[in-house]
């Protein structure tokens, strides 16, 4: 009997997603605790300000404040988050769990970030900081694979965009490039606040033959993006939603036109870490439906998915791939195109990437495909 053509739909397709291999590059730290873990650490600490002690309670307050449409008021949640993370111990639990529960969402490779000098309330050193939490992921990993889960984790350090520490972070990363740290990233709000402020730390990093990202094009326009590409030469764009400001066309059979910005984006294959749920939260898109990846996808931009702030979002990778699934129609050959997207712009060496495409994410969709496949088939005995 011949196999009937359907796409896997609904709880079929929401556990090939949530086994797929995935990889993930743009996720925070301090917006991904665990509610319960934030209530265990805030009594430790004696620090009395959550808005609730129930952790399914505090859980929905977050997703219901990060909704505010506001970037700023976003950033606002972030206030409580980093208050319980100020010791060595604080630290290095939230990154174990971290890279537990992306192994237990099936993400293979992760890049996550923080900003060291969010940290230093409770009297630790800058250095301090990042070695608890390069312990606390290495020991995520290794509780993971216990559990027959594999993942990878690297870390990227964030200097705030509106402070003046830009330089000492990024001499902090070079420090512990051997170590476990990856990359380089400035975050904050972006009006009032160009990339160009932290040019010193960029052009010292492009000296250490290191990798950055910036956050840009989220809550400003198109000339954010210009500045961290041509003037502070960043490898990836965090978000980099705006450069459709760049694009015209495409409706009503118009044909579709790229200015020379977006063409230059996409001819380089600049890397876009989009992040579909957290980019409704701050009112950098207006609906799923109306999200640039759509069309960005389909114009073969260097597009990648991530969470940004799990906690926040209320979400996991596995949720916004098929948030884009429902919406857009995507299958597992989209949820792969995205995946090896992510891999191919990671900040690890060649090798290493090649062997995770190969090795891990390339046999693992294939092998789901084909599970997919199988379920297709119906009537058979």
């Amino acid at each position: 009997m011949a196999a009937l053509q359907r796409r896997p739909q609904g709880d079929d397709l929401a556990s090939l997603v949530r086994r797929a291999p995935k990889v993930l590059l743009h996720d925070h730290l301090d917006g991904g605790l665990r509610p319960a873990t934030m209530l265990e650490l805030a009594s430790d600490c004696g620090y009395a300000a959550l808005p609730h002690s129930d952790p399914e309670a505090l859980g929905r307050w977050f997703v219901d404040a990060a909704n505010s449409g506001s970037l700023e008021r976003y950033l606002e949640t972030f206030g409580h988050t980093v208050s319980v993370m100020q010791t060595p111990e604080s630290l290095h639990r939230i990154a174990a769990e971290c890279a537990e529960d992306l192994a237990a969402d099936g993400v293979v490779y992760a890049e996550v970030r923080y900003a060291p000098e969010q940290h230093l309330a409770g009297g630790l050193s800058l250095d301090e900081v990042v070695e608890a939490t390069l312990d606390g992921f290495r020991a995520g990993e290794r509780a993971a694979a216990a559990a027959g889960r594999r993942i990878r984790v690297g870390a990227l350090l964030t200097a705030m965009r509106h402070q003046a520490r830009s330089q000492e972070i990024a001499e902090l990363a070079i420090r512990h490039r051997d170590h476990g740290v990856v990359g380089f990233d400035i975050a904050g709000a972006e009006a009032g606040f160009p990339p160009t402020r932290h040019l010193d730390a960029f052009e010292y990093l492009q000296r250490e033959n290191f990798h950055f990202t910036i956050h840009a094009g989220e809550a400003f326009g198109l000339p954010s993006i210009w500045q961290a590409i041509q003037w502070c030469g960043a490898d990836r764009l965090g978000h980099g939603v705006r450069i459709v400001d760049d694009i015209t066309g495409g409706r009503d059979g118009e044909p579709v036109k790229l200015g020379r910005l977006a063409s230059y984006v996409r001819d380089r294959r600049v890397p876009l870490e989009m992040c579909p749920s957290s980019n409704l939260q701050t009112g950098a898109a207006d609906s799923l439906a109306e999200h640039p990846i759509g069309l960005l996808r389909e114009l073969s931009f260097r597009v990648t998915v991530n969470t940004d702030n799990r906690l926040l979002g209320g979400t996991t990778l596995t949720q916004e791939f098929l948030l884009l699934a429902e919406t857009f129609g995507y299958g597992l050959s989209d949820v792969e195109w995205f995946t090896v997207n992510a891999m191919k712009s990671a900040f690890l060496p060649f090798d290493d990437r090649l062997m995770l495409i190969n090795d891990v994410i390339k046999p693992g969709f294939a092998a789901l495909k084909a599970e997919a496949a199988m379920g297709r088939v119906a009537g058979l005995g």
